[in-house]
């Protein structure tokens, strides 16, 4: 098993776990802290593949084949915890940017998320197939993000 699948597997296990034995008096703010930490695990992968794809990083296979599967593996997690209702930002300001439409239009956030777990999916195939490929199928994942985040995430805080 590769060393970074390994870490990020043993960081996601004890994440898990300091979340589960963790008992905080506001429910809330323990979703949104968890859900922040989760998307910080989906940008440090999915910055590292944008370096590559934009020349910022040399391109190396077998990292980027470790960071598209990294990303396809998350989007296997249940998360449904870190979305508990009251954790907007018209709930809790200044904590998420997360809009109310999150938990009102539900199809709507569930085709986002569909979206993104195919085009993570995709890409945990060609990513370590060459620059092309990765430059390819990354957009897809990209535009995925977007579309979440165009609708459903506030600018700021």
């Amino acid at each position: 098993m590769n060393s970074l699948f390994k870490m990020l597997t043993l960081g996601l296990t004890a994440l898990a776990l300091s979340i589960a034995t963790y008992s905080s008096a506001n429910p809330a703010e323990d979703a949104i802290e968890a859900r922040q930490g989760y998307y910080q695990v989906v940008k440090h992968n999915m910055g590292s593949l944008a370096a590559m794809a934009k020349g910022e990083a040399p391109y190396d296979a077998k990292k980027a084949a470790t960071y598209a599967k990294n990303l396809e593996m998350l989007t296997q997690l249940n998360n449904e915890s870190m979305w508990i209702a009251g954790t907007s930002n018209k709930d809790m300001p200044g904590k998420t940017r997360a809009l109310p439409e999150i938990w009102s239009t539900y199809p709507a956030i569930a085709e986002k998320s569909d979206a993104w777990k195919k085009a993570t999916a995709k890409l945990a195939v060609s990513a370590g197939k060459g620059l092309d490929a990765l430059r390819a199928d990354i957009r897809g994942v990209g535009q995925s993000c977007k579309g979440c985040h165009d609708e459903f995430r506030a600018k700021d805080f």
